[in-house]
């Protein structure tokens, strides 16, 4: 694979894990979240942007790994449950903050969860490197999840 077209695959997951980050920007947590009581250990409102945008660029870095090393054939194969995946992150914020549905939206953070271990394994199959640039995103996903459920039990 030429570097040209490496570069272009790269860019590409850029783009399609940018599109993802603005359902975030789309539906911020405003007011509503602010008057929400919250659990032990919940980062500050800072944090959130910060971490985010990290894993993000991990998780496009990782896609495009996985791309690089899969056979062309088991491409697909392998990159399908990171593109449903990532479906699911953007519906998350959409149904926490911009629709209030907690439980479901816990609903969809478990789904999320399974879908990024799933992604992991199939990562691991072609690229060791790629699945373990998963591996922060797995680990915050689970912080969201204790947050999700603590603040669904809270509030609800």
């Amino acid at each position: 694979m030429t570097a040209t077209r490496s570069a272009l695959i790269l860019l590409g997951w850029l783009a399609l894990v940018t599109l993802t980050a603005l359902t975030g920007i789309f539906t911020p947590p405003g007011e509503w979240y602010a008057g929400l009581d919250k659990p032990p250990f919940t980062p500050p409102s800072l944090a959130f942007p910060i971490a985010w945008t990290l894993l993000y660029l991990l998780m496009a870095l990782a896609a495009w790994r996985a791309t690089l090393a899969a056979p062309p054939a088991m491409r697909w194969h392998t990159l399908w449950p990171f593109v449903v995946q990532l479906a699911a992150n953007a519906l998350w914020s959409i149904l926490f903050f911009g629709l209030h549905w907690m439980l479901v939206a816990l609903v969809d953070l478990l789904l999320l969860w399974g879908l990024i271990v799933f992604t992991i394994r199939r990562f691991a199959g072609v690229s060791p490197l790629a699945a373990w640039l998963l591996a922060p995103y797995l680990a915050w996903v689970s912080l969201a999840a204790y947050l999700n459920t603590s603040i669904w039990w809270l509030n609800g």
